[in-house]
């Protein structure tokens, strides 16, 4: 993938302009549908929620740390996905055919409780407003040059236009998951 900074964030903010929109028309349903699991393998709308946020307690930090004193450039500067960031971020997108790759979490961004509150959402929405800041703060950052460790490993460094891609896309999928649920 290859485009300008400037087109790259517009998407992202959108995306995140929606998933907020999401996340607030969840706040709508009763606490017993939000905790309602169809089976005991599956997760909640609520533990959807809560993975999310869980993410975002690494992520945002690191991202937020990495554009700390960068310096400037054009907003027309491009960005050049690589080969890791770039499957890493379009796994978490539905497949032509609308499915997802099902994907096993990691232990520890596994939401450990069954009987959450609206707190989740309220703290996923507050995350949401700082992605969006972050975002918006990355457009005038080479998002080829600075790079993001990731929740994985320490070992793996990503471009940080990929981090934001994954992250992303990455509520996209668990929102869609919490909607069905």
């Amino acid at each position: 993938m290859k485009t300008e900074n400037k087109i790259l964030i517009n998407d992202l903010l959108a995306r995140m302009n929606q998933a907020t929109q999401r996340a607030n028309a969840l706040k709508e349903k009763t606490l017993e549908h939000l905790n309602h699991k169809s089976s005991a393998q599956s997760w909640s709308a609520l533990q959807c929620i809560e993975h999310l946020n869980l993410y975002g307690d690494f992520y945002l930090p690191e991202i937020e740390k990495q554009l700390a004193g960068k310096p400037k450039v054009n907003a027309k500067t491009i960005f050049k996905s690589g080969v890791i960031g770039n499957y890493f971020a379009n796994l978490m997108l539905p497949k032509k055919t609308g499915s997802l790759k099902k994907m096993k979490a990691p232990v520890d961004k596994t939401p450990a409780s069954s009987d959450l509150t609206l707190l989740s959402i309220d703290r996923f929405l507050k995350q949401a407003e700082k992605l969006k800041q972050l975002l918006q703060q990355a457009e005038q950052v080479d998002l080829t040059k600075t790079k993001t460790a990731i929740s994985l490993t320490k070992m793996i460094r990503l471009r940080m236009g990929d981090t934001l891609r994954f992250v992303v896309y990455h509520i996209e999928r668990h929102l869609a998951q919490a909607e069905r649920a």
